[in-house]
Order: C-alpha cells, then structure tokens, then sequence
C-alpha cells in the first residue's frame, strides 16, 4: 500500500535533473525508491525521514538514509540541490522546516519536488468526516496536513529567502490499486486516532467511505514546484 507515491514522483524528479557529482538531500526518502533513481543519475544523495521502517527500507537498499525530521535538519556539509516527493505536506512546522531547508543548500542550489495542493483529496477527506459525524464522532479540528496555495507556498518559501519559485498545482486523479477503504485505514490512521473511533468500527467506516465516494479514484492535488537559493 502506498507504492503508486514515489510511481507518480518521476515528474518531480525530472524536474530537479540531477547531475553527476552533485551532493543531493532527499527530504521524506521513505523506502529510498525515488533515493535510488537520483543515485543512478551519478549523484551522491542522503535520504532523510522520520519513519524508523522507511529507513530501514531504504537502508536495505544501501542508500545513505537518516532517522531526521524536516524541520530539524543537522548536516556538517552544505547540498548541491535538494528534492522532495510527497512528505512536505504532512510537516506542520513548515516555517522551520523552510528554513531547514534554506539552510542545508549551498548558494545558487536549487530545491524542487512534489507535496499535496489546495484542495487534494478534498473529496475523500469530506466523505470520511461526513461518515464520523454520522456515526457520533467528532472530526479534529486543526489540519492533518498543509495543502497550499501556490500563493501561500511561494509566500512562506520567499520568506526566509529562495528565489524564482516556479509553483504550480496539478490536477491528478489517480486510482487507488487497494481502493479507498485501504487509503482510509492506511493514510487516514491519524485522523481517526483523534477522532477517537475505536479499531472495531475502522473497517466498517472504511467500508462506507467507500461507498460514498464509489470507484477507486483518488482526487489528488499536486503542487509541483522548483525554486533556488541565491548567491
């Protein structure tokens, strides 16, 4: 479950063009599926994120990967570029983890990659709520996640000081390989976690949130940017 994230990252990673010899800081390497292909290219790369399992994953693979969270980013040398598929909109400290960022990058490096945008998932993630409302649960109150508009996104990344951000948000419906009652008791754990719904019930939520949203499709968001650290 979860495999189709780093199949739909190869845009992304088209867009940072890795080069030979260039030092490179995966952000949210998870398994080091997307590591691995920037390796291939003839870079040296270092995966960071904080799933003990995924670097464990990655590690198997023999990448160079580190237990790290992204807003808290310790390096003793400076990255070439850096790169990130689908982690930046799980990090809700995004101001330190942009200025993490910033600060791992040598001068005129370049950071480009892939997260969640304005209204990913908008569908899924309503039908789910509706379904514990129904049910006597209370949906959490603050975000599970940042989706950002590309105007929100530049802003918070063009204040601690990249330039030429190139952010755009594309629209991409993906179908689900395990359908939707797989993506609501893998990606959506947390959430019902804070709305407190027992393990007994998941499976059955998971059920009707199926049915709601009917078929298998994923209406995915994605905000696609690069952007560069000047002299």
């Amino acid at each position: 479950m979860g495999g189709f994230v780093p199949a739909l990252g190869a845009a992304a990673l088209d867009l940072l063009d890795p080069q030979p010899g260039e030092f490179i800081l995966d952000i949210g390497c998870g398994d080091g599926t997307l590591t691995q292909q920037i390796v291939e290219r003839g870079a040296t790369v270092v995966g960071i994120d904080n799933s003990v399992s995924m670097i464990g994953a990655a590690k198997a693979r023999g990448l160079d990967a580190r237990l790290m969270d992204a807003a808290e980013l310790r390096f003793s040398e400076a990255f070439d570029a850096a790169f990130s598929n689908a982690t930046l909109h799980w990090v809700l400290d995004k101001e330190r983890a942009a200025r993490a960022i910033w600060f791992a990058l040598k001068h005129d490096a370049r950071f480009a990659g892939e997260m969640g945008g304005e209204g990913n998932l908008a569908r899924l993630r309503d039908a789910l709520d509706q379904e514990l409302v129904g049910r006597g649960y209370e949906p959490p109150v603050a975000a599970a996640n940042w989706y950002p508009t590309i105007d929100d996104f530049t802003s918070l990344y063009e204040s601690v000081g990249f330039k030429d951000v190139d952010a755009r948000l594309i629209e991409r419906p993906t179908p689900l390989e395990h359908g939707i009652r797989s993506w609501v008791m893998t990606f959506r754990a947390g959430w019902l976690d804070r709305a407190r719904v027992p393990a007994s019930e998941r499976e059955s939520i998971a059920d009707a949130v199926a049915e709601r949203v009917g078929g298998n499709v994923a209406d995915y968001v994605r905000l696609r940017f690069i952007m560069r650290k000047p002299n």
